[in-house]
């Protein structure tokens, strides 16, 4: 009876998902992490080795920076995380 909830009024289109949340664990003090977009940031190098993410753990106020594979900066850059591209100076 009468069971008509918001979604049914936008047919056809899916129901907005919430913010894209990425899952990390700081190497200090290993605290498991849920972060935002807005709390990590993508540096692509030149090279694999200079190529990493990062973020500030907040649990214990340490700054974290983790390599980033190419299947990282494909879901970091698509769930969009602010990314930095570091140009060679040589």
């Amino acid at each position: 009876m009468g069971e008509m909830s918001d979604t049914s009024l936008l047919s056809g289109i899916p129901a907005p998902r919430g913010p894209v949340v990425f899952k990390a664990a700081c190497p200090d003090c290993r605290a498991r992490l849920e972060l935002s977009a807005g709390s990590l940031r993508l540096a692509i190098g030149a090279s694999r080795r200079t190529t990493f993410y990062s973020f500030t753990c907040p649990e214990c106020g340490s700054a974290v920076r983790k390599p980033a594979g190419e299947r990282i900066v494909e879901l970091l850059t698509g769930g969009g995380v602010r990314t930095l591209r570091l140009h060679s100076t040589v």
